[in-house]
């Protein structure tokens, strides 16, 4: 019998267009592969909508909050609908980036000397020697991310705006130099690194999604070490935090700090990009799998209690 998949995409969030274009192509996608699909465009009335659609299997294309922080993932538990990527705490731990710095920091990743800070006061004055990086304790996509340099005379202001929607309290953190690199994981198994370059201040909203916003080197032109060590810190970050399906983590590698450089864990995405052009499933490709046989393992990879 073929199951019937509902792909959720869209959402509240402020990654709503960027999910809808996830969610189109892996629906597409799924079709292609053989399965029936329906296209749920969530809102707040998702549950009555679940049950009136009756999936086999949810698939979570949503990006943001509530698509990745473990409320839909809540919302699919109480239904009994099995569904894709992480669960209810890996989901949550994940989207707060302090959280998930604690649990790296336990299980010996390297990651970034940071503050928690009112909003207010980060504005008011440096609360850390300059260069540092101000972002939103649980947001997606560098969405509200400040590079202070360091010759900035004062804390970026805009953190002030009045449409300021990512909460009081924001993250400060030491500013690492360098490159971006970047590893996915699908279930077990660490696919290969890329380094992402941009023209742009940094790989922000715009260099993620704009067309010629960013390029991605894949294989990553570092040393063997390098792209060994990336890839096994990206599966201990996965496992860390019980992260299910496949996530992306992200890296800073500075490769002009000491003999080997420093590698620095950033965070890890549990919904990452879902395009046929997006960083995971461009791994997934030079790995051997088609954008449809990611999507269809999705798919039979899904379940409850996750």
């Amino acid at each position: 019998m073929t199951k019937h998949v509902a792909v959720l995409m869209g959402g509240v969030s402020n990654e709503r267009q960027v999910s809808l274009s996830s969610g189109r192509q892996c629906a597409d996608a799924l079709r292609r592969a053989g399965y029936r699909v329906t296209e749920v465009d969530v809102g707040f009335d998702i549950a009555e909508r679940l049950r009136a659609v009756a999936p086999d299997v949810a698939f979570n294309a949503l990006h943001g909050p509530f698509g990745e922080d473990g409320t839909i993932q809540g919302v699919l538990e109480f239904l009994r609908i099995p569904y894709t990527h992480s669960g209810v705490l890996a989901s949550a731990l994940a989207m707060n980036k302090h959280q998930a710095k604690i649990m790296f920091k336990a299980v010996g990743i390297p990651v970034t000397d940071h503050l928690i800070v009112n909003r207010a006061e980060v504005a008011r004055q440096h609360v850390m020697a300059p260069p540092y990086v101000v972002k939103p304790i649980a947001d997606g996509s560098s969405v509200g991310v400040f590079i202070v340099r360091a010759d900035h005379s004062h804390p970026p202001q805009e953190i002030l705006r009045e449409d300021w929607n990512a909460g009081e309290e924001v993250m400060v953190e030491r500013y690492v130099p360098g490159r971006d690199l970047t590893c996915a994981v699908m279930g077990d198994v660490a696919l290969g690194v890329t380094e992402i370059i941009t023209d742009l201040s940094f790989y922000n909203f715009e260099a993620k999604y704009a067309k010629g916003g960013s390029n991605h080197l894949l294989p990553a032109p570092v040393q063997p070490n390098i792209y060994d060590k990336v890839q096994k810190i990206a599966l201990k970050a996965h496992a860390a935090l019980g992260c299910r399906g496949v996530s992306r983590t992200d890296f800073r590698f500075n490769d002009q700090a000491g003999a080997e450089g420093e590698l620095v864990c950033l965070e890890i995405n549990t919904q990452p990009g879902m395009t046929e052009t997006s960083l995971a499933p461009e791994q997934a490709r030079h790995a051997g799998h088609s954008f449809e046989d990611l999507c269809a393992w999705l798919v039979e990879d899904a379940s409850c209690n996750r």
